[in-house]
C-alpha cells in the first residue's frame, strides 16, 4: 500500500492500491476490481464542526467586510513559526491584534503554542498527537487575563479512524465543569453526526444537536438540527476545475422566514478569485482575492445593500497576508 497523496476535495481515499497490490490479489473482472478497491478505502469523517464546512468557506473565505486586516506568518531556522495579526474595524476604528508562536517536535506528536492579543489575554495550548494511540489528539489549553485576574482551562480529547470521529472537551470553571461531546460516523459518503454539551453545575443538557450528509469529491449535501427549535442546511457542488457554488437555508421555529443564500467562487487563474453571495434581505457581498507574489496574498471585499442602494451604509474590506 502507497500512501495517497491524491489532490482532489473531499477524496477519502487513504491508501492508493499499488500494482504489487493487483498482481498479488489477482482481480480478473472489472467488478472485482471495484469491490477490491472498495475494501481499501478508508474514510476517516470530519469532525462535527467541519460538518458542510466546503459549503461555509464559499460563503466566509475571501471577505473581510468593514475590517483593514494584516496578517504575517514567518518561520524561524529553528522552526519556530510566528504569526501576527491586526485589525481596524472602519465603523468603530477599534484596533485589535494577537500573536501566537508554535513549535512543533514532530517525531513526539508534540505542538506548543504560546498567544497574546491586545486585550492582554495569555494562552498557551499543549497538543500531542498519535502518540499515546493511533488517531487520538490530546490538546491542553489554558488562558489568564492578568487585568482581571480571570484563568480558564480546558482539556480536549480527539478520536478519528476510519468510518468514525470522536470528540470530547471539558471547558474547567469555578461554578463546575463544562462537558461537550460529539461523535460523526461516516460511511460510503453518508454522514450522520450529534454534538451535546452538559453543565455540571446545574445538571443541564444545553446543546442538543444532530446532523445528517453526503459527501463525495464534488458535491456534499448536508442537514442539521440544533436543540430541537434551529434547522438548517447547506449544498456545495464543484461544478468545474474553476468554479465552485454554494447554497445556504436556515429556519427556526415559530418564525414565518426562512433565510437562505447563495454563494459561488469562480477562480480567474492560478494567482486570482473572485466571490460572490447574496442572502434573502438583499445583502450582495464580492471579494476579489490576488497573489501578487509567492507569500504575498492581497483581498479586496464589499457588501451592498441591495435595499438601499442610495442611502449608503454599504461596507468595504482590505486585507493584506505576508509568509515568509
Amino acid at each position: 500500500m502507497q500512501p495517497c497523496h491524491c489532490t482532489v476535495p473531499g477524496c477519502c481515499l487513504s491508501y492508493t492500491i499499488s500494482y504489487a497490490d493487483l498482481t498479488l490479489k489477482s482481480p480478473k473482472t472489472k467488478a472485482e476490481l471495484f469491490f477490491f478497491i472498495r475494501l481499501h478505502k478508508m474514510a476517516v469523517p470530519p469532525s462535527y464542526a467541519d460538518l458542510g464546512k466546503s459549503a461555509k468557506d464559499i460563503f466566509n473565505k475571501g471577505y473581510g467586510f468593514g475590517m483593514v486586516k494584516l496578517d504575517v506568518k514567518t518561520k524561524a531556522a529553528s522552526g519556530v513559526e510566528f504569526k501576527t495579526s491586526g485589525s481596524s474595524n472602519t465603523d468603530t476604528s477599534k484596533v485589535v491584534g494577537s500573536l501566537e508562536t508554535k513549535y512543533k517536535r514532530s517525531e513526539y506528536g508534540l505542538t506548543f503554542t504560546e498567544k497574546w492579543n491586545t486585550d492582554n489575554t495569555l494562552g498557551t495550548e499543549i497538543i500531542i498527537e498519535d502518540q499515546i494511540a493511533k488517531g487520538l489528539k490530546l490538546t491542553f489549553d489554558t488562558t489568564f487575563s492578568p487585568n482581571t485576574g480571570k484563568k480558564s482551562g480546558k482539556v480536549k480529547t480527539a478520536y478519528k479512524r476510519e468510518y468514525v470521529n470522536l470528540g470530547c472537551d471539558v471547558d474547567f470553571d469555578f461554578a463546575g465543569p463544562t462537558i461537550h461531546g460529539a461523535a460523526v460516523v461516516g460511511y460510503e459518503g453518508w454522514l450522520a453526526g450529534y454534538q451535546m454539551s452538559f453543565e455540571t453545575a446545574k445538571s443541564k443538557m444545553t446543546q442538543n444537536n444532530f446532523a445528517v450528509g453526503y459527501k463525495t469529491g464534488d458535491f456534499q449535501l448536508h442537514t442539521n438540527v440544533n436543540d430541537g427549535s434551529e434547522f438548517g442546511g447547506s449544498i456545495y457542488q464543484k461544478v468545474s476545475d474553476k468554479l465552485e457554488t454554494a447554497v445556504n437555508l436556515a429556519w427556526t421555529a415559530g418564525s414565518n422566514s426562512t433565510r437562505f443564500g447563495i454563494a459561488a467562487k469562480y477562480q480567474l487563474d492560478k494567482d486570482a478569485s473572485i466571490s460572490a453571495k447574496v442572502n434573502n434581505t438583499s445583502l450582495v457581498g464580492v471579494g476579489y482575492t490576488q497573489t501578487l507574489r509567492p507569500g504575498v496574498k492581497l483581498t479586496l471585499s464589499a457588501l451592498v445593500d441591495g435595499k438601499s442602494i442610495n442611502s449608503g451604509g454599504h461596507k468595504l474590506g482590505l486585507g493584506l497576508e505576508l509568509e515568509a
